[in-house]
């Protein structure tokens, strides 16, 4: 079956007409880059994340920062459905967001026993359940987890100084008379006409009268003003020996997952340092090593199934409840080599970087290098669909390697419903694709302004997916430019590795460098 915009997707049993494709509008972006200016490495955005409700946004950067966006068009226009409906009040709205506060998660560390830099990037945020107004999040670099509260605090203010005391106690001051109880004489500020009373000591003493130009500040608290305070609750470290690659929620509201190459750990949110390893592919042998994990996800509702990804394009189901040490899975789900299709670059290629749960828990979306699969967790035999991304690429496979883009990482997201998927590409392009049998959906859009700028109908042309670049710093090379499928050039040094879909409602959010653009159809 062809991609209406050059992307291909496998063939699926025939069923009801598939709803007709999407038509993305820009809505907002944050952290535009005018012409020409220079992207500081430490900006460029590594990792972002709407919460359950779809009020909330989070990303992390490479320099260790999170920043927090907040959903706006909803408050403005509080109110039931029907009462917006009782009003001729247009319901569909997109989501608008602005900024909310931002905060140092990560600071770069030195790992002394082993003589490694542990750098601030943030690799995963996960939001965590709602409580008493406060928002709260993990978030995790190579090696250290945090569990952080964001909390909005009444502000404390000086309203004003009291003035002289016999002016008296409307101010927050008190008249002198009842500061007094003794028959002795009272002065301004505390002084004594008596001359017993008149020192504290042989080096400081109060004159007669008192000092006139004290005056004590009265601090109150300002009940509309208040400000953003993140707190860092726990910090979940030295319990993985590699690179962590993925944390994740459980649905039970109290534990949570994290998992590097070889092994993944459970851990309680309320207990720091301790942590169970439920996961261990590590070989006695490390030379016997041929897989390792890449991806890891609890299941949306069933807080005793998980799932995790390997190297060698394998997705694995596994039941807690089945034994402490998980190293036997419940399910595999991986797709059959084709014959004589093996080539040096096979193994490469197949390594999933990234999986998700449906918001049901019936599916798993896997992204490789060059493709993006829908599993069926009822379903081991192979994936449901196939949605080729990548695909032009291969005769490209050599120069890929050299550059060391082969080894690109690029995440992968699902609506709400279910009905459509996406996932990055190179040249500042993202890709979505319309899941129902017989859907055609295929579309490819740029992260800019003008999302639908690349959009070029080729039918005479072979069927195949674009893609391009977003420009990095750092060129690795001039070689790496190229042109797809429909004459568009494209540059493996810049890519769309991030993005999230909106829990509820038609909304992207993605990651070009340092920009975060937002999109809605």
């Amino acid at each position: 079956m062809k991609g209406g915009v050059g992307g291909d997707v496998a063939a699926a049993p025939a069923g009801p007409p598939p709803s007709p494709p999407l038509e993305w509008k820009f809505s907002q972006v944050f952290g535009e880059r005018t012409a020409g200016e220079e992207v500081q490495e430490v900006d460029i955005i590594s990792a972002i994340e709407f919460d359950k409700t779809g009020d909330h946004l989070a990303t992390g950067d490479r320099g260790g920062r999170v920043v927090l966006f907040e959903r706006t068009d909803t408050k403005e226009h509080v109110g039931s459905r029907r009462e917006l409906e009782r009003v001729d009040y247009p319901v569909s709205r997109h989501p608008e967001f602005r900024y909310k506060t931002e905060f140092q998660s990560h600071e770069p560390e030195f790992d002394y026993l082993k003589s490694l830099e542990i750098e601030e990037k943030i690799n995963k945020i996960r939001w965590c359940q709602t409580a008493n107004g406060a928002l709260f999040l993990l978030s995790t670099n190579d090696k250290t987890i945090k569990y952080w509260k964001i909390q909005e605090k009444k502000v404390k203010k000086i309203s004003e100084m009291n003035i002289d005391p016999s002016k008296a106690a409307g101010n927050g001051s008190v008249a002198s008379s009842s500061l007094c109880s003794s028959p002795k004489q009272c002065l301004a500020n505390g002084g004594y006409g008596d001359k017993a009373y008149s020192s504290l000591g042989n080096d400081l003493s109060f004159p007669p009268g008192g000092i006139p130009s004290l005056r004590l500040p009265v601090v109150v608290v300002t009940s509309n003003e208040t400000s953003l305070v993140a707190r860092c609750r726990r910090v979940y470290a030295h319990a993985h020996d590699y690179h962590i690659n993925s944390i994740s929620n459980n649905s039970d509201g109290e534990t949570f997952i994290s998992a590097d190459d070889l092994r993944i750990n459970l851990w309680n949110l309320e207990i720091s340092n301790q942590s169970f390893n439920i996961v261990d592919v590590k070989p006695t042998n490390m030379e016997d090593l041929t897989e390792v994990i890449t991806s890891a996800e609890f299941h949306p509702t069933h807080c005793n199934m998980l799932a995790y990804s390997s190297s060698k394009g394998s997705v694995r189901l596994i039941d807690l409840r089945q034994s402490a040490l998980c190293d036997s899975h419940s399910k595999l789900f991986e797709e059959q080599e084709a014959p004589g299709s093996r080539s040096f670059f096979t193994e490469i290629i197949a390594s999933i970087s990234d999986i998700k749960f449906a918001k049901n828990g019936r599916y798993i979306l896997s992204r490789d290098y060059m493709t993006l699969k829908l599993w069926d967790i009822n379903m081991d035999s192979g994936p449901v669909s196939t949605f080729q991304v990548h695909e032009y690429l291969r005769p490209k496979l050599c120069d890929l390697y050299e550059n060391d883009s082969i080894f690109d990482k690029f995440e992968c997201c699902l609506s709400g419903d279910g009905m459509r998927v996406a996932t990055g590409s190179y040249s500042n392009l993202f890709r979505v694709f319309g899941c129902p049998p017989g859907s055609t959906e295929a579309t490819t859009l740029e992260a800019s302004k003008n999302p639908m700028r690349r959009q070029v109908q080729t039918p005479s042309r072979p069927s195949r997916s674009l893609s391009s670049s977003i420009t990095r710093v750092v060129r690795r090379g001039a070689d790496s430019a190229g042109v797809d499928a429909n004459g568009n050039s494209f540059d493996f040094t810049t890519k769309l590795l991030h993005l999230a879909w909106h829990p509820t409602e038609n909304s992207v959010a993605c990651a070009a460098a340092n920009s975060l653009y937002m999109y809605y159809a």
